[in-house]
């Protein structure tokens, strides 16, 4: 590093960095064809969020010309001029990657994706059916003209714009027809000969019978188009009445918020693309072209088909030992002793959702609290509140109405469980609440009991089949009882500031990671064993950033699991030598967040464990309501141990860093490294699960 070199690397750049490891995946002729489909799918959808929030963000602030310097000393201009160029060469690899690879390797497969000229007359009639019948009449052609402004339109809408001409007339006339959603974005041909799939684009079919949306007009040029809006908007919730009207009006707003980004396909009508310049308040540097016609930006219906030997080989998470028999009270098993569940290895269904539904509908439960921040359409945990509401339990929900782009879902369900009695709280004005918490408390003889669960990932039973994550099921009173003064903290006004047992943002969670961070840093200057090793999904916070760069120069070995962004600088001589940093893409979505410290021990499951909910991320430790929880059993810690060493060791998903932010996929050298740690992780529930029910039956 020279004098110059800043200390921290730019999170927007590093953003990029990972999804380019996710378009990475789409190219890996390991990974199964209709999967390399679905990568590519998450990589356009993970662009998509970027421009909604970091880009929106940015735009915002240079317009506002508030622009407060990135930690690696850039405006907000600086880091936009940056980022243009990197996301037109992302989108310049996806043209080679499709038609070379992708597309042919699917008409192998016998799967193809044609245009109007490539279909028989035969299925032309059917085309020629499906727009009368089923597409034109939910068309609205909407022409621009003095009597008629310029249609309002939507977040990551999908639209044609069309130039037109009256017969004999010179000026140009303008329309947009949107496509609706209503239809896949390819459609399957019928009547196909066994085991051929034939797609033609629901935008192919609407280009070819224009003339029938402008009868006796002359059609010049049709341009495919989409916009995307900011998504980051900024609400004064200082002296807020009503917090769920406030949310309702931003997801109203987002939808027509300022647009960010105007995307189109090759070659486009220079009239028409002007025209939406103008109309949208752009400029050139806002428009991106996609370097293949813009239906290819949704892969869903083909990645979809049911093909399974052109799919990862699906998992069926494996219910924990200690809960396998149905029959046993989930109480009575916690009382034994601490549960530790690993998504999605083990079950959601028969833990987590067994939790919450037995509590529901147990005679001997008087409370149910918990916090939720995403959840599944239809919720069974939801569902279970409402009966035990229903029975005449107290039940209290903590829904965020600002978990992003789940808002109308949280709204629906916040008002489903008003309904029927449960005490529905939207938390602290100014803070979401990311936290993830059940609390049930039981009347168990002439006392009271709580029994808590607390883990990294959302109460979602879908998502839950697909991240990976940990939850803790405990009734450790020390645990317990600080979850109690979190809730009255969320729905009172505690400002109980002395937890001891949780790290709880933004009360004490920052100083406390930095303390132990610390710790390790003496320890090893004492000739003490030290370690830190820490699993998250970004790390930016800049004073953590510091004291592990502290920490390395005493010695401290630190390894960093870091599934997205990663502004620290690792490997770098003099500042951060023994910081290794690795990211983690694959076939599960890595979000569970593990923290250890060695702390002096002499052996490594002596140290100190925790799983919580927060990033090292300054909005999760300054801007969130979070908690992270100490793991004390040792079954437990042992489990969390082997699942880091699986994932450090792991030769087939990782990705090594270096100090200037770039990645390097490590590749397999040895016999039976080509398994990666989620097929591993797997196995390992697999035949724990197998040797359990073997024993079970004396086998």
């Amino acid at each position: 590093m020279t004098p110059t070199t800043p200390l921290f690397l730019n999170r927007e750049i590093g953003w990029l960095k990972f999804n380019q490891r996710v378009l990475f995946q789409a190219k890996d002729e390991r990974n199964p064809l209709l999967e390399r489909l679905r990568f590519l799918n998450i990589f356009h959808s993970n662009l998509d969020e970027f421009f909604m929030k970091r880009v929106g963000g940015l735009q915002r602030q240079f317009y506002a010309r508030v622009s407060p310097l990135s930690p690696d000393g850039l405006t907000a201009e600086e880091q936009l001029k940056n980022l243009r160029p990197q996301v037109l060469a992302l989108n310049e690899e996806i043209k080679s990657l499709f038609f070379e690879q992708l597309q042919p390797q699917l008409q192998q497969q016998q799967i193809f994706m044609i245009g109007w000229a490539d279909l028989n007359e035969k299925e032309r009639e059917w085309a020629a059916h499906f727009f009368r019948e089923r597409v034109f009449s939910v068309l609205t052609p909407m022409a621009v003209d003095p009597g008629h402004p310029f249609p309002l339109i939507s977040n990551l809408s999908t639209s044609l714009a069309v130039s037109l001409q009256v017969p004999n007339e010179e000026d140009m006339l303008f329309a947009r027809i949107k496509v609706p959603d209503l239809f896949p974005s390819w459609i399957r041909i019928p009547d196909t000969p066994p085991g051929v799939e034939r797609f033609i684009s629901v935008l192919d079919i609407v280009r070819h019978f224009m003339d029938q949306l402008f009868p006796r007009m002359q059609i010049q040029n049709v341009m495919a188009f989409r916009v995307t809006r900011n998504a980051d908007i900024e609400s004064d919730t200082e002296g807020v009445e009503d917090l769920l009207e406030l949310i309702e009006e931003e997801v109203k707003q987002r939808k027509f918020a300022e647009v960010v980004r105007l995307e189109h396909g090759p070659n486009p009508d220079l009239w028409l693309l002007d025209f939406l310049l103008d109309e949208l308040d752009l400029t050139p540097d806002d428009v991106y072209e996609y370097p293949m016609a813009l239906e290819y930006k949704n892969l869903a219906p083909i990645m979809n088909l049911n093909l399974p030997q052109l799919k990862f080989r699906p998992w069926n998470p494996v219910t924990l030992t200690q809960l396998a028999d149905e029959s046993a009270n989930i109480f009575t098993v916690i009382r034994s002793n601490d549960i530790l569940v690993q998504l999605p290895y083990e079950s959601f269904t028969t833990s987590v959702e067994r939790f919450i539904v037995t509590a529901a509908s147990d005679p001997t439960v008087v409370a149910i609290k918990m916090t939720l921040y995403r959840t599944n359409e239809e919720s069974p945990i939801v569902h279970a509140l409402i009966r035990a509401a229903e029975m005449g339990k107290q039940v209290v929900c903590l829904v965020e109405l600002k978990a992003r782009f789940d808002e109308e879902r949280n709204i629906h369900w916040a008002q489903a469980m008003e309904r029927v009695g449960v005490h529905v709280v939207y938390g602290i004005v100014g803070l979401k609440t990311h936290a993830k918490l059940a609390l049930v408390v039981r009347r168990e003889r002439d006392e009271f009991r709580s029994y808590v669960h607390t883990g990294t990932g959302n109460y979602h039973s879908q998502t839950a089949k697909m991240y990976t994550d940990l939850g803790l099921f405990t009734c450790r009173p020390d645990l317990t009882r600080e979850v109690v003064e979190i809730f009255h903290y969320l729905t009172g006004r505690s400002l109980k500031a002395d937890y001891t047992t949780l790290l709880v943002a933004p009360i004490n969670m920052k100083n406390r990671f930095i303390e132990m961070i610390k710790q390790e840093a003496d320890n090893a200057r004492a000739g003490l064993p030290s370690g830190v090793v820490v699993k998250c999904n970004n790390l930016e916070e800049k004073t953590i950033i510091e004291a592990l760069y502290e920490a390395s120069q005493a010695g401290v070995p630190v390894r960093l699991i870091v599934r997205g962004f990663c502004c620290l600088r690792p490997g770098v001589p003099g500042l951060s030598e023994n910081i290794r940093v690795t990211s983690i893409v694959g076939p599960f979505l890595e979000h569970s967040r593990i923290f250890y410290f060695r702390s002096g021990k002499p052996t490594e499951i002596e140290g100190r464990f925790f799983i919580g909910s927060a990033d090292w991320m300054a909005r999760n430790l300054l801007g969130r309501v979070e908690v992270v929880a100490p793991v004390e059993d040792k079954f437990a810690k042992e489990k969390i141990w082997e699942a880091l060493q699986i994932m450090l060791a792991d030769q087939r998903l990782t990705w090594d860093m270096d100090g200037d932010g770039n990645y390097q996929l490590r590749q397999p050298s040895q016999p039976g490294e080509e398994m990666g740690a989620h097929d591993l992780l797997s196995e390992k529930a697999r035949l724990k699960s197998l040797l359990f029910k073997m024993d079970e039956l004396k086998i």
